[in-house]
């Protein structure tokens, strides 16, 4: 482990894995506890068995480089086999943010992870959830658990773990604004409510009157649960909750997602689908990009137009149009 006496730190027998067993305990206090959990699994499974005998000052561009080749092969013997390169690029952000400390707390004196290129990651294609089948979807779930959520996902945009972790008190009175504070994770201590991850996260979404009947019905169904329960009523508030007033694992509801999908005969998409088509429906509208990107809570709206981008196209054709109405009638040069 580190060792300081004094103001003088001893790093020259300073190996990879104590320094990274350090870097972690120092993270706890700083990242959410699933950020943490991530950090954790990525350093402990694929950083430190390949990396964790090397001096922290010997580490050369080429090993991290190594380790990402290992872990995209098929021969690679990692807890679960081979990776996907969205792996190995989360596990270059976790050791440039932990090589970066270790150069500002001068153990050593450059960043190896600067230096190193992940496999590039292709871009997951967004299932297309037209109007159509969301309204499928929405017919499909009805009478499950699951139609509130999915109610709100279509209509506000909202994270999974964003609508599972909604309280009443979120929610203003005239059912026009909800407030997103926090957001329901699994952690490995258990579930656990968390802070939204930026600063432009935390938000307030403007309610469309067509989700009023779904939360009107839900708080009748609620106290009538409630009222059975008796004291075995859990009173977190929740709007979506597990069917005791209790938090509903993610896991467990995405599961429950896509049981009803199969049963109900319904496509499959994932649940966070119906928040791309929140964005997707709002765009096609004309509804400006920066006004879609703070329903969704990125942090800039440079995210949303590059995650949008395939629907561009359809709203240049509509400026276009627009352009011609309003100039239409102007004269022109004559032929």
């Amino acid at each position: 482990m580190l060792k300081v006496e004094g103001s003088t730190v001893e790093s020259s027998s300073l190996t990879v894995r104590d320094y990274l067993t350090d870097w972690l305990a120092h993270m706890r206090t700083r990242v959410r506890a699933s950020t943490y959990d991530g950090y954790s699994f990525l350093v402990q499974h694929h950083a430190l068995p390949a990396l964790g005998h090397l001096a922290l000052g010997e580490v050369h561009p080429l090993h991290i480089q190594h380790v990402y080749a290992r872990m995209t092969s098929p021969e690679y013997g990692g807890p679960r086999g081979q990776v996907s390169a969205k792996t190995a690029g989360n596990l270059h952000r976790v050791l440039r943010l932990a090589f970066s400390q270790a150069a500002a707390w001068r153990l050593i004196d450059q960043n190896p992870a600067a230096a190193a290129y992940p496999p590039r990651a292709r871009p997951r294609e967004l299932a297309v959830v037209d109007q159509a089948l969301a309204l499928r979807l929405l017919e499909g779930t009805a009478g499950t658990r699951l139609h509130l959520p999915s109610a709100i996902a279509i209509s506000t945009g909202m994270r999974r773990g964003e609508i599972l972790g909604l309280r009443w008190a979120d929610i203003d009175s005239e059912r026009t604004v909800a407030r997103v504070n926090r957001s329901l994770q699994m952690s490995r201590a258990g579930l656990c409510f968390e802070e939204p991850k930026t600063r432009r996260s935390r938000r307030a979404v403007a309610l469309p009157s067509f989700l009023r009947p779904y939360l009107d019905h839900q708080e009748a169904d609620q106290g009538m649960r409630r009222e059975r329960a008796g004291d075995a009523w859990q009173g977190l508030d929740l709007v979506v909750d597990s069917g005791d007033g209790g938090a509903w694992n993610p896991d467990t509801f995405s599961t429950r997602w896509a049981e009803v999908l199969v049963a109900r005969a319904l496509p499959h998409v994932r649940f966070h689908d119906l928040r791309h088509a929140h964005a997707t429906f709002m765009l096609m509208q004309g509804v400006h990009p920066k006004i879609v990107s703070e329903r969704l809570g990125h942090s800039s709206v440079g995210i949303t137009l590059d995650t949008y981008s395939h629907v561009l196209p359809t709203m240049q054709t509509e400026a276009v149009r627009a352009f011609d109405e309003l100039f239409g009638q102007a004269k022109t040069p004559a032929a």
